[in-house]
């Protein structure tokens, strides 16, 4: 496993653990924020939520239904900025109900299968009344 350093340019130093057995990034990452945001090797796609793209409709059937097609929206976006999940540093996950862990938990772990690092947090509230979301921050 690799540990990352990630410099804000501001000198801010953010440690992280492992993004992965196969990822090249290991040592220290510097972030030109005041310039990009982000580096152009690194994407952060908009926090995806359980959006049907064909039919703009939430997705029904509960978490493990909302989960899944989070991460379908999240691989066509990563395809579409030409990396995969297998790229992606950190995520940060948005559950409305922290009893339904358990649930999305396992949806996310067939996807995230490299351990990216993660947050997970309950909210009160998403966007039209979705159960979860899920933001990353992958390399390209």
């Amino acid at each position: 496993m690799k540990n990352v350093t990630l410099i804000l340019d501001d000198g801010t130093r953010l440690c992280g653990r492992s993004f992965g057995y196969d990822t090249p990034v290991a040592g220290e990452v510097v972030f030109n924020t005041a310039m990009t945001g982000y580096p152009e090797s690194l994407t952060d796609p908009t926090g995806q939520i359980p959006v049907d793209p064909e039919t703009n409709a939430v997705v029904e059937g509960g978490i493990e239904a909302q989960a899944e097609q989070v991460m379908k929206n999240l691989a066509a976006v990563l395809e579409a900025a030409g990396t995969s999940f297998d790229k992606v540093v950190k995520t940060t996950c948005f559950i409305q109900d922290m009893n339904d862990f358990a649930a999305f938990n396992a949806i996310y772990a067939k996807y995230f299968v490299s351990l990216p690092a993660r947050s997970c947090v309950e909210v009160a509230k998403l966007p039209k009344g979705v159960l979860c979301e899920v933001e990353l921050i992958a390399e390209r």
